[in-house]
């Protein structure tokens, strides 16, 4: 069975950067593993991304958006996830459950013991083994946002979230990190302040102790 590990934290703060070179170590290693994302991954994914992120001319209630990421997430898991675990391929995701508790219940107000059994079903149960979770201010992580936005020169997938107010975001780190206390074994803080090199080395350090923890097992 392959390992499923995903890639966590606010906007901008760095994680999207770090599983793509986190898919290049573990290939260097002899690793077969898959780069996903979420929204996304999939054919429907992609038409949900779409809905979920870009601004468009109507509102969605947080109910709505909560019911799309969760079908999103189902097809991803049915679809791409699970027949590579069972490949024994790594798979990198760039978030999943745990953004639907920060976003959807600590972000929107939504019933954290309602939206957690949701999405547990969605997920076909289904959990990480290693959560990385980049940790930011919300200003520095906004501010890099927009900075991206600026250079690439086109609107960015995640417009509709970043538009949100900073209070907003703020309940969003305050969901990820009171997630990390709940489960420290599993999440690994990483300052995403630091530079690029610098947090990549501390994403490999910890990938290497995880292949050399399954290869004694």
């Amino acid at each position: 069975m392959g390992c499923f590990i995903t890639f966590e934290g606010i906007e901008g703060c760095g994680k999207t950067t770090q599983i793509r070179m986190a898919g290049e170590f573990l290939e260097a290693k002899g690793i077969p593993v898959i780069v996903t994302e979420e929204p996304g991954g999939t054919a429907l994914g992609a038409e949900l991304r779409m809905l979920l992120l870009n601004r468009s001319d109507f509102e969605l209630c947080a109910e709505s958006e909560l019911f799309l990421f969760l079908s999103d997430r189902a097809q991803h898991v049915k679809e791409l996830i699970m027949p590579a675990l069972s490949r024994d391929v790594w798979v990198l995701c760039d978030r999943f459950t745990d953004a639907t508790v920060a976003y959807q219940c600590f972000g929107r107000g939504l019933d954290r013991g309602v939206v957690r059994g949701m999405a547990g079903f969605a997920a076909g149960r289904l959990r990480p083994r290693l959560t990385f979770l980049f940790d930011l201010p919300v200003e520095t992580g906004l501010a890099r946002a927009m900075d991206r936005g600026s250079k690439t020169g086109y609107a960015s997938a995640r417009d509709r979230f970043e538009s949100e107010k900073v209070e907003f975001h703020r309940r969003v780190r305050e969901g990820y990190l009171t997630l990390a206390g709940e489960e420290p074994e599993r999440f690994f803080v990483i300052d995403g302040r630091k530079d690029v090199p610098t947090v990549h080395r501390e994403v490999s350090s910890r990938l290497t102790k995880l292949i050399d923890a399954r290869n004694d097992g």
